[in-house]
């Protein structure tokens, strides 16, 4: 058979992605700390992009840059700064301050150097950073009578401690890795372990434990029998068979618990340096004359507007011939135009896809979780006729303020629990909602099991298995029933 290369015409329909609509789906999947950060680095990269700020003026004359992005209208005049200058402005008020007393406290200078020194201390120089672990030991290694090769293999322990300040590797390991002599890693770790904080540098929960009640000269004590030998029963609160195991009297075992409950398992979290993160509300749900009114948290979001800077050098053809110099400016406000504009789509999205929301979810909003319906990204997105993706990305890292609290958008979507009866299903959050409630009313003398909590839901006609209910009690963080049941003492 021959080969032959021939031109043939083919009508293909497809889909393309253009730069644009990826960028306004990748906008509407960020949380606002990430938008932020993405708007900040697009004003860094477009010049055409400036913020401004919010007053009624300029929110008109933003509006009006984005319905006409091509710059029609005539070169208006370049704008001036005025120049203030107070040594001629002799009524004005700032003349009469004293500059050279405003100073801050932590900035005041000692009576032997001059006032207008430029050396000064500021109060950024005596902030300082929280202290992490690593750190800590560090300072304290310093300052111990260790050799160069033991400071080395206590470097070696100290970076291998984990978050709750646990050794992580093994003797061996320390041996292999420094080829040193066994009791010589185990001198290095015995140094370490007694640094601050106690119990640092154990190797697991008892030891840790151990380690803290040596520092608290309570070595061969009652509490360090129940942690070496018994915290089995010390973990199901069997402190009767505490008492039957050790010989002492019931007393004697309350008061070592006691000691031993007031030790710290993880000594490492106290030098943790993971700064808390604070949620804040993306929308805000006010109740107002039996309303719900929906208010969208723009503060601290930069607001864009298009540089008039540049659109008179596209107005002025005379100013620059260059056409390369044009087309880029072109570029980059289109660019700066539609990335508004998908900012300003992005909000409004966010304000229909609550607002369907609390059509759904009314119950919630008036009554509080017990009254979740089941809910799913379909009915939402049939709602507001979009697609499920964009309900997904709109509700993913998105918060909410409603009179119940503060929420994550995902909260209000979860699962249907059928009912026996044919009756409206129930979420499986009022239903976790419903088990914490059921577990808090208990007997602690006769904690109820997952079985029993099974066996209530099925008279109120809910169908609900025991393994659904454990694994609900562990979503909410609450122990088996014999975690829970009260000491017994005899």
């Amino acid at each position: 058979m021959a080969l032959e290369l021939r031109q043939q015409l083919k009508l293909v329909q497809q889909l393309v992605m253009t730069p644009q609509l990826q960028q306004a789906i990748k906008l509407l999947q960020l949380s606002r700390l990430d938008l932020v950060e993405t708007i900040q680095q697009e004003i860094e990269q477009n010049p055409v992009l400036e913020e401004e700020v919010s007053t009624p003026e300029t929110e008109s004359e933003t509006t009006s840059e984005i319905s006409a992005p091509e710059p029609q209208l005539e070169a208006a005049a370049p704008e001036k700064t005025a120049e203030v200058s107070i040594e001629k402005s002799p009524d004005s008020s700032l003349s009469e301050i004293n500059w050279e007393d405003y100073a801050n406290e932590y900035e005041t200078l000692p009576s032997f150097r001059p006032r207008d020194d430029g050396d000064l201390p500021s109060r950024l120089d005596i902030l300082t950073k929280k202290t992490d672990l690593q750190t800590h030991l560090q300072w304290q290694v310093n300052f111990a009578n260790f050799t160069e090769e033991e400071k080395s293999i206590a470097q070696y322990v100290i970076g291998n401690l984990n978050y709750d300040g646990f050794l992580d590797v093994e003797i061996e390991e320390i041996m292999e890795a420094y080829e040193c002599r066994e009791d010589a890693a185990m001198a290095v770790v015995g140094q370490i372990q007694e640094m601050d904080p106690p119990g640092i540098a154990a190797r697991d929960v008892p030891e840790c434990l151990l380690l803290q009640l040596d520092r608290l000269g309570l070595a061969d004590s009652l509490a360090a029998a129940i942690v070496r030998n018994h915290l089995n029963f010390l973990e199901t609160k069997n402190y009767a068979a505490i008492v039957r195991a050790t010989h002492s009297s019931l007393d004697d075992v309350l008061a070592a618990v006691n000691v031993v409950v007031g030790l710290d398992p993880h000594p490492g979290r106290v030098y943790s340096d993971e700064e808390p993160q604070y949620i804040i509300p993306d929308v805000y749900v006010y109740k107002v004359d039996g309303d719900y009114v929906i208010l969208l948290n723009d503060d601290g979001l930069p607001r864009l507007k298009v540089s008039s800077y540049y659109r008179d050098i596209l107005k002025n053809k005379t100013e620059t011939s260059d056409p390369n110099t044009k087309n880029y400016i072109q570029d980059k406000l289109k660019s700066a135009v539609w990335l508004i504009k998908s900012i300003q789509q992005r909000q409004r999205t966010i304000y229909r896809v609550v607002e369907s929301l609390i059509k759904f979810q009314r119950g919630f909003f008036e009554k509080g979780i017990a009254h979740l319906r089941p809910l799913i990204l379909r009915d939402v997105a049939e709602d507001l006729d979009m697609h499920e993706s964009t309900i997904s990305r709109v509700t993913s890292n998105k918060y909410v303020h409603t009179p119940q609290g503060t929420f994550e958008l995902k909260f209000f979507f979860n699962s249907a629990i059928e009912r026996k009866d044919g009756g409206d299903a129930l979420s499986s959050t009022s239903i976790k909602d419903r088990i914490r409630s059921i577990i808090a009313e208990e007997n602690q003398d006769k904690p109820l099991s997952d079985n029993t909590i099974s066996n209530i839901f099925k008279k109120e006609d809910i169908k609900l298995a025991r393994r659904t209910v454990a694994k609900y009690r562990e979503q909410l963080g609450i122990l088996p029933s014999k975690y829970r049941k009260k000491p017994k003492l005899h």
